[in-house]
């Protein structure tokens, strides 16, 4: 699954429970409020029209509005970030690599 479920790995979630993310809405191994932050990724990085109150009732009941705000301001960098890489063909994989700072 590479570099996009590392910070997910560092945070607690199995291997178990990051393979069941495509089919999260079934999943045993996730809590609701993981549901509702993928719904909310979900709709964000899809088909925006499935926008409504519905969302917003079910992702208050987890998240206090400025969670709201801050988490869909994340998915949408993350779904930037991966847009911009499969258009320029660039390969996800491992940890991004940083140069060391220069010697002075």
């Amino acid at each position: 699954m590479g570099a996009r479920f590392a910070v997910a790995k560092q945070e607690g979630l199995t291997e178990e429970a990051i393979a069941d993310i495509p089919r999260y809405r079934d999943s045993k191994l996730l809590t609701e409020r993981e549901k509702a932050a993928i719904r909310y990724a979900e709709v964000l990085a899809g088909d925006t029209d499935q926008t409504g109150p519905e969302l917003f009732d079910e992702l208050r009941r987890h998240f206090t509005e400025t969670e709201i705000i801050d988490l869909g301001w994340r998915i949408t960098t993350f779904v930037g970030y991966g847009r911009l890489i499969k258009v320029l063909g660039l390969e996800i994989g491992g940890t991004c690599p940083v140069p060391a700072p220069k010697q002075v």
